[in-house]
């Protein structure tokens, strides 16, 4: 029998397995979620996970090792969602998933909104955004979109999505 896989906190103290995801994800998925080519992810990856009132969390396969990492990263008026999904791990659900835990810490900290940031033309996010169980309002500007979603509506979906 497979496992889902197990969806839990990190932050600094899971730089080296966050490091070693990142490494495992092809140039075009890293572009998709960081929109520029990346040097070493020793060079970021530990400022992203430390940066202050952010939550990060992984989706863990059967044998521990990160497969997936969700970001959530409040900003002024909202809270920003960024995921990152090993190649092979991609069309299993598991960064509507992330994006669900991702929806409860935003609820649980005040936030109203949820947005996110990709590149248009990206057909893979494109698609996923088509088939969202809740409405996404979009709107694009020199080549980015920007997809927000109420939390309300998020978290409403994903408790009646485990009933």
């Amino acid at each position: 029998m497979r496992r889902e896989p197990r969806i839990i906190p990190i932050g600094p103290g899971q730089l080296a397995r966050t490091v070693a995801m990142h490494r495992r994800c092809s140039p075009q998925t890293l572009w998709s979620r960081y929109h520029r080519a990346m040097a070493d992810p020793r060079t970021y990856v530990p400022t992203l996970l430390s940066r202050p009132g952010s939550v990060h969390l992984a989706a863990l396969g059967a044998t521990g090792r990160i497969v997936a990492v969700g970001h959530l990263m409040p900003d002024h008026t909202a809270a920003e969602a960024a995921l990152l999904v090993e190649d092979s791990w991609q069309g299993r659900g598991l960064g509507t998933r992330l994006l669900q835990h991702l929806g409860e810490h935003a609820r649980a900290g005040g936030w109203t909104t949820l947005y996110g940031l990709f590149l248009a033309g990206d057909e893979r996010i494109d698609a996923m955004l088509r088939h969202a169980p809740v409405p996404v309002q979009r709107t694009e500007e020199g080549g980015a979109v920007t997809a927000r979603v109420r939390v309300h509506d998020l978290t409403a979906h994903a408790s009646v999505s485990r009933q």
